[in-house]
């Protein structure tokens, strides 16, 4: 009898015993980035959707309508001079401000246009439809011109600017998201996209970056004829267009900050908070060429020209 106690309990804490580590790996294994970029990918929000009309310059005589302006410099430059109908917005509340908009397509501005299309993209992924201003109210009006103060040649006969060819890509594995509580894409994205803005936004400046390429993942966001011709920063690998669809994400190296760069710092600031929400320590390198290289002859495009791209549209003082 006592026996065949013994054998009746084990048969029954066997089952047990063994739902209870499946359950406890199945937890253990639950991968919460695959689950996002899943989602994304089924979702028709890759990277190259999202940049999609990401950005537009400033209409003809500054006539803007049937958009939600969300100005998102500080109050101080707000009250220097902004937009008719514009609503100042810190970045940390754009998705707060967002549900004001009334279903009406947001326009967010900045000073560069910089910080402005990291906020839209964040907003696009959140589900709104949003664009940044091109160039930002320096575009705008001449009086607010930051671009000009900041564009320089930093890697004019540098040692670390090359015309070498990219290297190999490698494969590496997807950051780890941490912190997250949700199960589902689509909660996981939510919660990626609150703590993303919580962050603000994610930059490094040339002159630290071309001093110290070691230190980062550099992507160069270039197509290869710019990649050669430009020059680029030694070590610099050319990715693009960086989709989660076709595993393009995983060349980066997730061990390192990956900073991005392209031409104006604007591209950029879009592909950095997409890669913030993936969970890489991405940065945004500040103007991009412009800052880099700006008098390179091998410019065509997307080059800061004041007398090109700066206008004297009408803005309105105070608060």
């Amino acid at each position: 009898m006592k026996k065949f106690m013994i054998y009746a309990i084990t048969l029954f804490l066997i089952p047990a015993f063994v739902f209870t580590g499946c359950k406890k790996d199945d937890e253990e294994t639950f991968d919460a980035q695959k689950e996002l970029t899943s989602y994304l990918v089924a979702n028709d929000m890759d990277l190259n959707k999202i940049l999609d009309g990401f950005v537009m310059k400033a209409p003809e005589g500054g006539a803007i309508s049937g958009m939600y302006i969300m100005d998102i410099r500080s109050a101080d430059d707000f009250a220097a001079g902004h937009i008719e109908g514009a609503v100042r917005v810190d970045l940390s509340n754009i998705l707060t401000a967002a549900e004001q908009a009334g279903g009406q397509p947001i326009l967010v501005v900045c000073k560069t246009g910089q910080t402005a299309t990291y906020a839209s993209t964040l907003l696009r992924l959140a589900g709104h439809t949003s664009k940044a201003l091109k160039w930002g109210m320096s575009g705008w009006n001449t009086s607010l011109d930051a671009w000009t103060p900041n564009v320089a040649n930093v890697a004019e006969g540098h040692a670390n600017w090359t015309s070498n060819a990219a290297p190999t890509n490698l494969e590496f594995s997807s950051p780890k998201l941490t912190g997250v509580t949700a199960t589902s894409g689509a909660d996981i994205l939510k919660e990626r996209v609150a703590a993303v803005l919580a962050g603000g936004f994610a930059t490094a400046t040339a002159t630290d970056v071309i001093e110290n390429p070691g230190s980062y993942f550099i992507n160069n966001y270039f197509g290869e004829a710019d990649y050669l011709g430009f020059g680029h920063i030694n070590g610099a690998y050319r990715i693009n267009p960086l989709l989660v669809s076709e595993g393009q994400v995983n060349y980066l190296d997730a061990s390192k900050p990956v900073v991005t760069y392209c031409y104006t710092g604007q591209t950029s600031g879009a592909i950095t908070a997409y890669l913030r929400v993936l969970g890489y320590d991405a940065k945004s390198l500040l103007f991009g060429m412009n800052k880099l290289y700006h008098d390179n002859s091998a410019w065509t495009s997307n080059r800061w020209d004041a007398g090109a791209e700066s206008h004297d549209y009408p803005i309105v003082t105070g608060n």
